[in-house]
């Protein structure tokens, strides 16, 4: 049995949502945030050194963290050819490309902005909070939201002409992509403009399987 260790509002709503599309059986354990940092409880560094989620513990033994990494080696051992493209082509070289862009290139900019953004917001000695606020500002303008917009350009651009972002078939690459994209909807900016992406979100979130992860898996503010 697959128990996948989930704390709420995060990356490991992916995997529920992975499970649900493939059908398989699994089980949950529930963790929550601390209200106060938002970090996850020091109960899942009994599972995993690091302490995050999503980790996913198998009976035969296998504990492994990384949503990617559990995306991938869960299409390998179960996909039966769903939710890949086969190997040797350009759609799985495309494929491949996704699954690792979500967290190596489009997560960074979106964590900087949601750092400065606390940055801003932080209680701090009244000598110390304008200095603060100017720098996270002029750090947001400078560096992180132009970065923000590059990629949801790029991201609308690639979407153009398609339904998803591999072939012309759903992919766990949409998966892996949905949270960084649920991410720039909630808190960089992500709004009609770029419809390509709007519409993506749409389907993605009316999939049956979505939903079932969602009743599975508890409340889930990024997909409002």
């Amino acid at each position: 049995m697959i128990t996948v260790h989930h704390l709420d509002n995060s990356r490991s709503q992916r995997v529920l949502w992975l499970l649900e599309e493939l059908e398989l059986p699994y089980e949950i354990v529930q963790y929550k945030r601390d209200p106060a940092t938002m970090l996850a409880p020091p109960a899942l560094r009994r599972v995993h050194p690091l302490g995050k989620s999503p980790v996913v513990t198998t009976d035969d033994g296998l504990v492994l963290a990384e949503s990617g990494a559990i995306l991938e080696t869960l299409v390998e051992r179960h996909g039966q050819g769903r939710l890949a493209p086969p190997p040797g082509t350009p759609e799985a070289v495309r494929f491949r490309y996704w699954m690792h862009y979500a967290e190596g290139s489009a997560m960074p900019p979106l964590l900087l902005k949601l750092v400065f953004d606390r940055i801003e917001k932080a209680k701090m000695p009244f000598f110390a909070r304008p200095i603060a606020r100017s720098i996270a500002a002029k750090t947001k303008a400078a560096l992180v939201l132009p970065n923000l917009q590059r990629h949801l350009d790029f991201l609308e651009g690639e979407l153009a002409g398609r339904d998803w972002f591999v072939g012309d078939a759903f992919s766990a690459a949409d998966i892996q992509l949905s949270f960084p994209v649920e991410a720039a909807r909630q808190r960089a900016g992500l709004d009609a403009s770029r419809p390509n992406l709007m519409a993506w979100l749409a389907r993605i979130h009316a999939r049956p399987a979505f939903r079932r992860a969602l009743e599975r898996g508890g409340p889930y503010a990024l997909a409002d």
